[in-house]
C-alpha cells in the first residue's frame, strides 16, 4: 500500500506527506537496504526482534526521535529530549505528529512469560496521511483490541505466526472483530518457515469484515 513499506518481520516505515517525515516501528533486519533515515522511530517492545540497536543506528540521524516504553529508552543513549517514553492508553504528539498507544500482551497461559501485560507493552494508533493505522506490536487478542472497532480503522497490521502472539486463527478472530478496512499480516515468515504461504491463504480465507492485503517485503 502506497506509504506503507514492510521490511519483514514487524518492521514498517511510513512516509507521512503531509509533514515530509519517515516513521519507523520496530526496525529490524535492515540489512544493506538503503533507507531514508528515521524522523521518528517507535519501539513496540524490548525483545530483540522489535528493539534492535543495530538496525536503530542505521536509520538515526542528528534529530530522530525515540518512542518506546521506558524498559527500552533505558538502554539507547540518546539525549533526554529526543525521546518519549510512552506507557498504553495515552495519546502523545511529537514533531508534531499525533498518535496513541493500546497494550500489547499475552493472555493465553502458555504465553504469559513473553508478553506480560505488567511490563506496559504497547502497540501503536497512527493519524497518517488521512489514515487511522493500528500496528499492534505483539499481542494475543485482547478485550482492550474489541474497542478499535470504534475507531474505523483504515489499516490493521496485526501478527499471525503464533508460538508468541495470535495465530492465524485468533488474529483473523482479532480481523473481523476490529474490522479495519485493510488488514495486513505480519510477524510471521520467520515463525512459519516455508510454509508462510498457506498461513497467507488461510488468514485470507478467515477473515470476512476486512480485506486482506499481503505487502511484499521491501528490497
Amino acid at each position: 500500500m502506497e506509504n506503507i513499506n514492510w521490511l519483514g518481520h514487524a518492521s514498517f516505515f511510513f512516509s507521512d506527506k503531509s509533514l515530509n517525515r519517515i516513521y519507523f516501528v520496530d526496525p529490524f533486519q535492515i540489512g544493506n537496504r538503503k533507507l531514508e533515515s528515521a524522523d521518528i522511530i517507535f519501539i513496540t517492545h524490548a525483545h530483540f526482534d522489535h528493539f534492535s540497536k543495530a538496525d536503530i543506528g542505521k536509520i538515526l540521524k542528528e534529530d530522530t526521535f525515540v518512542i518506546a516504553p521506558v524498559d527500552i529508552l533505558e538502554k539507547i543513549n540518546l539525549p533526554a529530549g529526543r525521546q518519549v517514553s510512552v506507557k498504553p492508553d495515552e495519546e502523545y504528539e511529537v514533531k508534531g505528529f499525533s498518535f496513541s498507544t493500546i497494550p500489547a500482551y499475552n493472555n493465553h497461559p502458555e504465553k504469559l512469560k513473553f508478553h506480560p501485560k505488567a511490563n506496559n507493552w504497547v502497540g501503536y494508533i497512527f493519524e497518517l496521511n488521512g489514515q487511522k493505522i493500528y500496528h499492534a506490536g505483539d499481542t494475543d487478542f485482547t478485550e482492550e483490541m474489541r474497542n478499535l472497532k470504534n475507531l474505523n480503522l483504515d489499516v490493521a497490521l496485526l501478527p499471525i505466526g503464533g508460538t508468541y502472539t495470535m495465530d492465524v486463527q485468533e488474529a483473523a478472530e482479532a480481523a473481523n472483530e476490529i474490522a479495519a478496512k485493510t488488514t495486513i499480516p505480519m510477524h510471521y515468515k520467520n515463525l512459519v518457515g516455508e510454509n508462510y504461504k498457506s498461513i497467507e491463504e488461510e488468514f485470507k480465507r478467515l477473515v470476512k469484515n476486512s480485506k486482506v492485503v499481503i505487502l511484499k517485503e521491501l528490497d
